[in-house]
């Protein structure tokens, strides 16, 4: 496995070093949001709540026949990649998103709504896909709807930085299309934007899942971490 993951990271390391070329966004929010780097950067967010619990996310740049656009790639702490989500780099919504099914396979989802980071802090966000359950059998449908809450300086790093303080409703509801039968389960979570760097913290409603920006990555850094 970790021979796999090796071959792989190495491949996007040598894909993604280049010159950075200059980004613009008209999304008046951006400076909230991950910078717009073509360099990759890598978060390492721990989760406060259990202490041992970490999670990644690799965010960086591309330009290609779709245009401009943002990636973010969440992983596991063993380096599995979890799920990428591509934002268009003006506007800020989501032209596509993948996540690994059940059979460890990478899959398109159907995008059904687009938004998780606001153009307009007035409007709640909503994020809806589809994509397959934990058996051939279901599929599964995420939604997120986000909603501004207020502005607020929190810590990142040892930094007193500003953000974008979100209150979310996350919903998964998982389908059978042969019997009609559909099973949802609803969360409330708290979601931190911190200006300079995008998502920086979240916490579910109790705190028992609490998710904080711990160290700013290079790539190979991040490399060397999961593959020792």
């Amino acid at each position: 496995m970790k021979a796999f993951v090796l071959f792989f990271l190495t491949g996007i390391l040598l894909w993604s070093c280049s010159d950075s070329p200059k980004f613009h966004s008209e999304n008046p929010n951006v400076d909230y949001f991950y910078k717009l780097d073509s360099v990759p950067k890598v978060y390492l967010y721990r989760d406060v709540a259990r202490g041992l619990e970490e999670e990644f996310s690799r965010i960086y740049t591309v330009t290609d026949n779709e245009g401009e656009h943002v990636v973010v790639e969440r992983y596991a702490s063993d380096g599995r990649l979890l799920e990428a989500t591509n934002f268009n780099i003006d506007s800020l919504n989501i032209q596509d998103h993948m996540v690994v099914n059940f059979k460890k396979v990478k899959e398109k989802s159907i995008l059904y709504k687009n938004t998780l980071f606001p153009m307009n802090l007035k409007k709640e966000t909503w994020f809806a896909v589809k994509f397959k359950g934990v058996t051939d059998s279901t599929v599964m449908v995420k939604e997120v709807k986000r909603r501004y809450k207020r502005n607020k300086e929190i810590d990142v790093m040892g930094e007193k930085v500003d953000a974008l303080v979100f209150e979310e409703k996350v919903k998964l509801t998982v389908l059978n299309p042969f019997t009609k039968k559909e099973e949802s389960r609803q969360a409330t979570a708290t979601s931190y934007f911190a200006k300079g760097y995008g998502l920086v913290e979240w916490h579910s409603a109790n705190k028992k899942v609490h998710y904080r920006l711990e160290r700013i990555l290079e790539q190979r850094d991040w490399v060397k971490i999961i593959t020792r």
